[in-house]
């Protein structure tokens, strides 16, 4: 667990709240004028005080560096153990100075990244957004499952998120229980602990289809030699044209193919609930042919769903994108972007040549059920 950093325990849906304003502004500012902190080890005495029970909640981490009002160690409540400090934040808290945001789920104890580990905040925030956005969320060995009925095609909303090390035969039990329970059409997991690859290589010897993803990260700044005059920020729906095409392509021939190319465009809007989406675009005769989406969650930013359509590739569009939401980052006070790459696929290359560097892997796998 990190040692230094700070912590803020809050409701999702003001984290969120904070996003669009750029702050935190709990009630605590102006009825005391400042902002209630915690160390990692403290953080258990405001939950149990605070939000007895509760496991929905998300830890900010925060980075003291980069906190431009001071930070002061001052009593807390009067049933706080004797001689015992807490920080209190004399201003606003900026959204830019949390690194990462990871749910709250007592007993089991949170894993906080440091400002400077770029694979843990990747990981923190792959891990993290399924399960602000989840309908249910449950306990595995090894990490949680997430589930939404609503769109039981989409496999990222409905699987295993395991960020602790188990065997393969426990990877698979838990899919076949939670899924089985769920109705889900597949059994899926994502392994993002470190050195997960010989538990994938288990599983694929089972039958289980893997897919080995590069987490990559890059700072926003930076000069960039692509024009962005073409790229357009637009409403989410602008965009469902776009990726009703590429689904079909990349669906095609599996059954019920309208069902669940509805189901992936409709799960698109969840992202926003829980951190601050942008999707671009770029048009051709006033039709959108290339998109990408920008998620901004706090000083964590990621690039997702970047698309071309076939006929229209080779123009430069894709760098376009990828400028404009570099841009988009910079400005919201990121100083980390990351994306997920196919580890056999081109576009990482692609990534690689525009400044993405590689931090760490992590498995995607999946079995029908």
């Amino acid at each position: 667990m990190a040692a230094d950093v700070l912590v803020h325990l809050i409701e999702p849906a003001a984290w969120r709240a904070a996003l669009t304003h750029g702050a935190v502004r709990p009630p605590s500012l102006e009825a005391v004028g400042f902002v209630h902190l915690s160390t990692p080890d403290q953080v258990h005495l405001p939950a149990q005080a605070l939000f007895p029970g509760r496991r929905d909640l998300v830890l900010l981490v925060v980075d003291p560096a980069r906190l431009p009002d001071p930070v002061r160690f001052e009593p807390g409540r009067p049933e706080d153990p004797a001689g015992m400090l807490f920080p209190h934040l004399y201003g606003p808290l900026p959204a830019s100075a949390v690194v990462a945001v990871v749910p709250h789920r007592p007993p089991v104890p949170p894993v906080l990244p440091s400002p400077d580990d770029a694979l843990a905040r990747a990981v923190a925030h792959y891990a993290s957004v399924p399960v602000r956005r989840a309908v249910g969320v449950g306990d595995v060995p090894g990490g949680v499952a997430v589930l939404d009925p609503d769109v039981p095609a989409s496999r990222d909303n409905n699987r295993l998120l395991l960020t602790e090390p188990v065997g393969a035969a426990a990877v698979a039990a838990a899919a076949e229980e939670v899924g089985g329970n769920a109705g889900w059409p597949h059994r899926a997991a994502l392994l993002a602990w470190p050195q997960a690859g010989p538990v994938a290589a288990d599983l694929a010897r089972q039958g289980w289809e893997v897919e080995e993803l590069v987490l990559m990260a890059r700072s926003p700044a930076g000069p960039s030699t692509a024009a962005t005059d073409l790229v357009e920020v637009v409403a989410q729906s602008q965009v469902h044209q776009l990726w009703e095409r590429s689904w079909r392509r990349d669906l095609a021939g599996i059954e019920r193919l309208d069902a669940a190319v509805t189901q992936l465009v409709a799960r698109e809007r969840l992202n926003d609930r829980v951190v601050a989406v942008t999707d671009l675009v770029v048009r051709e005769a006033g039709q959108v042919v290339a998109a990408a989406q920008l998620r901004v969650d706090g000083g964590t930013a990621a690039v997702d769903s970047v698309m071309t359509d076939p006929d229209a590739r080779g123009r430069g569009y894709g760098d376009a994108l990828l400028a404009r939401a570099l841009e988009l980052a910079a400005g919201a006070g990121c100083d980390l972007v990351v994306l997920e790459a196919v580890a056999d696929d081109w576009p990482r290359h692609w990534y690689g040549r525009r400044g993405f560097a590689e931090v760490g892997r992590t498995w995607s796998v999946c079995r029908p059920a």
